[in-house]
């Protein structure tokens, strides 16, 4: 079945779109990439789009009216970029579109069960692209107790388990997620942990922009950074941040990583130079991983497989060798899946497992009571 894959994360710089042909079921999943692209919002929705997903993603208070305003916009989006990966390819089946997340608090929550915002609904999206379409897969998971996060840790199971060595993936987005997989657990799924690392790229993202005056919104291969000396005090000190500190399960999002937190720790760097500044945030990221897996894995991997933007920064990756100096580094182009596109392509196989009535939530990494099938399917 051909499936196209729609998804944007916590740096909210555009969607990004897969195209694939998918065979099998849970075991063996036959993938094959046809065709991968991300289109920027500017160019695909309104110019001040991301600004105003921005500033709802950072819990800024917004009338219902420009919220539903929003989503119409999301979905129009995804919708368009639906219908261009397609371009000089063989007519998809079916979409799987995770949407743009706005807001995430997962359970417990002081105020609710939990709660996890997607916009761009599928309803719409359907009916533009006259497909089926699978959208707001976080619901499931959460209304049977998990945090609806992470989704994608039984697809690295399927995809990139090895039989005798022990894994990390590690996504690089936004947000840094992990999937731990042990050595010949694709059949069974044993022993299989994930949850959110803490930040990526968001924080570095938010202080190029901030440095820049919006002219730049990343450090390109991470060259600013490498041209700086990370402060070992501070990072030490930011460590201490809750949510490292909290045990899985767990999920965050811009909630707890705002630019709010970020100048705080500014605040806390006016010694630093620029490049410094930037080195620092970035050996934070990859500190915040090692810490994670020092804290809450049975035993350290032999092997890390990066994805995700951030896994394009040589200073990050090197940062993050110097802080797990035993294991492998590598990027999932290497085993033949697409670094840039994981996520997408994670979206089109988690809409082939719903059609297919397979329930694809893993209970032990998001904390549901139960395996449950994840999202809503609308018919166009």
């Amino acid at each position: 079945m051909r499936v196209i894959g729609l998804m944007s994360g916590t740096s909210i710089d555009g969607v990004d779109a897969v195209l694939v042909e998918l065979s099998g079921g849970r075991s063996p999943l036959n993938l094959k990439l046809l065709a991968a692209q991300t289109f920027p919002y500017p160019k695909i929705a309104a110019p001040n789009l991301r600004s105003q997903l921005i500033a709802a993603a950072s819990n800024q208070p917004l009338p219902l009216s420009q919220l539903a305003q929003l989503d119409d916009a999301i979905a129009q989006a995804f919708a368009q970029a639906a219908q261009r990966i397609q371009t000089q390819q063989p007519p998809a089946q079916l979409i799987g579109s995770h949407g743009q997340t706005v807001f995430h608090a997962p359970p417990p929550h002081p105020q609710h069960l939990g709660y996890s915002l997607q916009l761009g609904r599928g309803a719409v999206i359907a009916h533009h692209c006259g497909l089926p379409t699978v959208s707001n897969f976080r619901a499931a998971d959460i209304a049977a107790g998990g945090q609806g996060a992470p989704l994608v840790p039984p697809i690295d199971a399927c995809l990139l388990a090895h039989p005798n060595r022990d894994r990390c993936i590690q996504n690089l987005g936004g947000i840094g997620n992990v999937t731990y997989l042990p050595a010949g657990c694709s059949q069974n799924l044993q022993g299989v942990l994930g949850w959110d690392t803490g930040p990526a790229n968001i924080l570095i993202d938010l202080a190029v922009s901030q440095l820049t005056q919006g002219k730049q919104q990343y450090d390109q291969n991470g060259q600013w950074a490498a041209s700086g000396t990370p402060d070992p005090d501070l990072v030490q000190q930011w460590l201490k941040h809750p949510f490292l500190r909290q045990p899985p399960p767990k999920s965050t999002g811009r909630e707890d990583f705002s630019p709010h937190l970020l100048q705080q720790y500014h605040q806390q760097a006016q010694h630093l130079s620029p490049a410094d500044w930037l080195a620092t945030l970035t050996d934070f990221t990859a500190a915040t991983i090692a810490d994670s897996y020092k804290r809450f894995l049975p035993q350290l991997p032999q092997d890390v497989i990066l994805c995700g933007g951030g896994s394009r920064n040589p200073y990050l990756k090197s940062r993050l060798q110097i802080h797990l100096p035993q294991t492998t580094l590598s990027n999932s182009d290497d085993w033949g899946l697409n670094a840039d596109f994981k996520e997408a392509i994670a979206f089109a196989i988690l809409a082939y497992w719903r059609i297919q009535g397979h329930p694809s939530n893993l209970p032990n990494v998001t904390g549901a009571s139960k395996p449950v099938p994840l999202g809503d399917i609308h018919h166009p």
